[in-house]
């Protein structure tokens, strides 16, 4: 563990020092790379991005592209993996399915790559997988539906990994919270996508096992502008708390309407929602919002001894000193992948097999920004629980709810 810690940590301590540019942004729907030209050999290792940079979830694969970008320009500053120099191409599918499959099979059978990061929505994700198990091409995504990593059957997906905890550990989290404050009667709300079903069937699967009653379950569109009739429907329903299971853009305008109705109860969110970007589009109304994240947001809020403390820190000084801008969740996704993929190149080269073998059987128990991750055959995601902190929103400001 101590080896595989000083592995990451020089690695994000590095980047304190990143001097070089980043890489253009990719044209919405085209592809970009970081090698090209001359750069570009035929002894570089050739990856791809794949991310929302544009359109409805911006807000999350924005951060994912820029962090992909800049840890790329510094490794290939400091001379590549094990020499040879990364050739990072990358696309921007603009939030949509169709482009997130169009973007995939030009990695795959255009770029030949040998390795695919990205995926930055549940939906995108899952549309794009079949084609990396099609062309046998490890595949890490950043987007958390447990349907991702686990087939219909249970079992992990021999060529897919996940970064982000997953649905079900985050539900579990929240009414878990739910149970310690006796607030036993919750209203649910998804949004009407992958990621909000997804969620959905995990509640309805454990919210017995907390001792917990669901009083009214209903969907929003992701295009939501005025969910007053539903939240109408809610206040009927005399909850004592509200689950509010979207990403950034939806989510804040279903909190809004909750503010504006004077719904006088707890409400609590889901982890994708956990961004700086939830704050600024959901203004005041985003004050006293509750949900489970990963610790980036608190890190300086953690204990000395914690292992991610300085790794996180480093990462968020070096990608606001990069991008004038604080760093995201949901970059420490991209992040946690691609110190994933140096690792199983800097041991495996560039084939395509022996990374994903070196993933599974290899890697072993790894310090990251998300949480420690252990990957085994039988699951390609490997967080615990314990990787999630419940946090609260505080006059614009993240703060611990718990340790």
């Amino acid at each position: 563990m101590k080896k595989t810690l000083l592995s990451l940590f020089l690695l994000m301590g590095a980047l304190l020092m990143v001097a070089c540019s980043s890489s253009s942004d990719s044209g919405k729907g085209d592809a970009s790379s970081a090698s090209s030209g001359s750069e570009a050999s035929a002894n570089s290792i050739k990856i791809a991005g794949i991310f929302s940079a544009s359109g409805g979830a911006a807000a999350l694969g924005e951060p994912e592209m820029q962090t992909l970008k800049m840890l790329v320009d510094q490794k290939n500053a400091d001379g590549g993996i094990n020499g040879r120099k990364i050739d990072l191409v990358t696309y921007d599918d603009k939030s949509d399915q169709n482009e997130a499959i169009l973007s995939m099979k030009k990695a795959l059978t255009q770029d030949n790559v040998s390795l695919v990061i990205g995926g930055t929505t549940s939906g995108n994700s899952l549309a794009m997988l079949p084609l990396a198990e099609q062309n046998q091409v490890p595949y890490i995504s950043v987007a958390a539906s447990k349907q991702i990593y686990m087939n219909e059957n249970g079992q992990a997906r021999k060529w897919v990994f996940k970064m982000p905890q997953d649905d079900q550990q985050a539900v579990e989290r929240i009414l878990q919270y739910l149970k310690d404050n006796n607030l036993t009667k919750v209203a649910w709300l998804n949004v009407a996508n992958s990621f909000g079903t997804g969620g959905h069937e995990e509640f309805v699967k454990h919210i017995e096992n907390y001792g917990v009653e669901s009083v009214i379950e209903d969907e929003f569109e992701a295009t939501v502008t005025d969910a007053k009739p539903l939240l109408t429907r809610v206040k009927k329903a005399n909850p004592d708390a509200i689950i509010v299971w979207g990403t950034v853009q939806e989510s804040a305008v279903v909190i809004k309407n909750i503010r504006e109705l004077a719904l006088d109860i707890p409400v609590l969110a889901s982890h994708g929602v956990a961004t700086d970007q939830f704050i600024e589009v959901a203004g005041a109304a985003a004050n006293d919002v509750i949900l489970p994240t990963g610790k980036l947001l608190i890190a300086d809020k953690l204990e000395d001894s914690n292992p991610q403390k300085e790794l996180l820190i480093a990462y968020n000084e070096a990608f606001t000193a990069k991008y004038n801008k604080p760093a995201s969740t949901f970059g420490a996704y991209a992040a946690d992948a691609f110190s994933i993929a140096t690792k199983a190149i800097e041991a495996k080269g560039s084939d395509s097999e022996a990374l994903r073998d070196y993933i599974e059987k290899e890697l072993g128990e790894y310090v990251g920004l998300t949480g420690t991750f252990n990957i085994t055959a039988d699951n390609h995601m490997g967080l615990s629980p314990d990787s999630f902190a419940m946090v609260r929103i505080a006059d614009g400001k993240w703060t611990l709810e718990d340790k």
